[in-house]
This record gives C-alpha cells, structure tokens and sequence, in this order.
C-alpha cells in the first residue's frame, strides 16, 4: 500500500469505519435489551419472594438500562441519517465535477473567454462538495462524544419510572395469561379423556 491514498480509497475507508460503527451499536442494543429481559424477570422474582430492597435495586438498574438503549438507539439512527447525507453530499460532488469537466472542456473547443466565469462557478461547487465530507465527520465525531456523555449520566428524563412498572407489569400479565392457557389446556385434556372412558363404560 502507497504512502498516500486516493479519495476513493479514502472513501472506502470511512464508509467501512461508519459500518462497523454502526454493528457495533446494533450489538450493543441487542446486549441492552438481553439485559432488560433479565432485569425485569429478576424483578419479579423479587418481588414475588417479597424482597423490596433487592426489588429497588433491580429497578433501578432496570431504569438505566432501558435508558441507555434509547440513547443507543438515537445514536444509530443519527449515524443513519448522517450516511443518506453524506451519500447525498457524494453525488452532489461527483455532478459538480463533471460539469466542471465539460465547461472546461466546452471553453477549449470554442474558445471563449466567457466560459471561465462559468468554470470558476463549477470549481467553487466542487471545493464547497468536498468541505461537506469535512463537516459530515466532524458532526460524526460529535455524535459520538455525546453518546459517550449521555451513556454516562443517566437522565430520569429519558425513562421514567411508570416506563418502567409498565415494563414489569406488562411481563407479569403475559405470564399469567400463559399459565391461565395451561389450565385451559390441561382441563380440556381431562374433559376428553373423561368422555373417552365413559363411553367404554
């Protein structure tokens, strides 16, 4: 590999970079929402041994779990938003440079001294295109010193605590219902296998 890279392998570079980026936040979600389905059945366990203090602590935890999944969440759709604008910025850069082309070469073949007025205009576009890729990484860098401040203080703001009753509620409900499905289900086994045997009777 050369010393200096082209811009197409720059460009390469930094889209794989923003890829990993981004799975390595899809990971970490998923991690976060593993967590969440712990917290929450340890919640309610606790809760069902009548252990308050364990059931506190849980939920707090709970609470900046769920947080910090939000905030990661935020994150990845920024890092999204900002790839469709950097992409954007591409093309615009890549129209601009070819109608650079063409007005220079179009000043060429006629001649006319008119037309460096309309190249100049097309080489401003072009300079302007490629200080957009400098501001797209700065606003990169910047979203992720920020995901890195929010990660570290919690806000109740972002999750509070009937989010979380609910998250606990809701799990507790389901399984209720599913346990209440059992015994449907057994007593309709019951049902049957009385109506066989009194029928051989």
């Amino acid at each position: 590999m050369g010393l200096f890279k082209s811009r197409e392998e720059r460009r390469i570079e930094s889209e794989m970079k923003i890829r990993q980026g981004i799975r390595a936040i899809e990971r970490s979600i998923r991690q976060q929402e593993k967590f969440q389905e712990d917290f929450i059945k340890n919640a309610q366990h606790a809760r069902k041994i009548g252990d308050n203090s364990q059931y506190l602590f849980i939920r707090s935890a709970l609470k900046k779990t769920a947080a910090l999944k939000k905030v990661l969440e935020r994150q990845l759709l920024g890092i999204k938003n900002a790839m469709l604008i950097h992409q954007q910025a591409e093309a615009s850069r890549t129209f601009a440079e070819s109608m650079n082309v063409m007005a220079a070469e179009i000043a060429r073949i006629f001649g006319e001294m008119d037309l460096a007025k309309t190249q100049a205009q097309w080489e401003k576009a072009v300079v302007q295109a490629g200080s957009m890729e400098e501001r797209m990484e700065i606003f990169l860098e910047s979203m992720e010193q920020g995901a890195i401040a929010g990660s570290q203080s919690v806000n109740d703001a972002i999750v509070s605590d009937e989010e979380i009753d609910r998250m606990i509620e809701a799990d507790v409900v389901a399984a209720e219902k599913a346990e209440l499905g059992k015994l449907d289900q057994l007593e309709s086994e019951i049902s049957r296998e009385l109506g066989v045997s009194r029928q051989k009777d």
